[in-house]
């Protein structure tokens, strides 16, 4: 089973630290990137639309539609 992924809200860096089990698993910069962690610790086929939606994210500092601009 997945644990819940923590999303930090949108640092100075323009990105989202993500935490599963007090572990940083990496900086997300979109969706995309959600999906990608999440299918690392193993569920598979989720989509950015899925991920947006999963109960088993936990949003902080703003949902998913929060994105920092990018240069």
């Amino acid at each position: 089973m997945v644990a819940r992924m923590i999303v930090d809200p949108p640092g100075e860096g323009g990105g989202r630290q993500v935490h599963a089990d007090g572990a940083l698993l990496g900086t997300a910069y979109s969706l995309h990137d959600l999906s990608v962690f999440l299918e690392r610790a193993g569920l598979e086929g989720m989509d950015e639309l899925d991920v947006a939606m999963s109960p088993l994210v936990e949003w902080h500092g703003g949902g998913p539609e929060v994105w920092p601009a990018t240069d």
